[in-house]
């Protein structure tokens, strides 16, 4: 498996769906070369209590394209969300605060004015956060940019 690619990840219905590419096809008959095959993981907003939260292509499906595997992923969520007559239970976009930098997965959530944050590197969905609460938005995104660039300043020195 190549690097997750969250930076065309998409949120749909209480979950993110997160791109990657699995494989390559040799030389096909049009010879542009190699092709890219693409799945895909899931988070969910209320993390593990849900059992496609951290799911690998509950669907057994692959794509061609990105844009293909999110088109099987949505349809995936919709039809095990009509099954099993399940409801979102948040109305809100529990991850429309996400950022990538350098690759990794940042979400930012807030509750009562204070900030927290989930940190997905680019190879798995792993949470590496530390338990740490801030005042601000900006303050998160500072503080995880920092850590990120020091541990990149780390590899690349070693």
């Amino acid at each position: 498996m190549s690097r997750l690619i969250y930076e065309n990840s998409v949120s749909y219905r209480g979950y993110l769906v997160i791109p990657f590419a699995c494989n390559k096809i040799g030389n096909n008959s049009i010879g542009d070369g190699n092709r890219e095959i693409y799945s895909y993981k899931l988070l969910a907003e209320n993390g593990s209590r849900n059992k496609l939260h951290k799911a690998e292509n509950p669907a057994k499906i692959y794509g061609d394209s990105i844009s293909n595997i999110i088109y099987i992923a949505k349809e995936y969520i919709d039809k095990h969300l009509i099954d099993k007559n399940l409801e979102l239970v948040n109305k809100d976009d529990a991850f429309k605060n996400r950022y990538t930098y350098r690759n990794n997965l940042i979400i930012v959530s807030q509750e009562a004015g204070k900030y927290y944050y989930d940190h997905y590197p680019p190879e798995s969905l792993n949470n590496i956060a530390a338990p740490k609460i801030f005042k601000s938005e900006f303050d998160c995104i500072s503080w995880i940019k920092q850590g990120v660039d020091g541990l990149h300043l780390k590899r690349r020195v070693s």
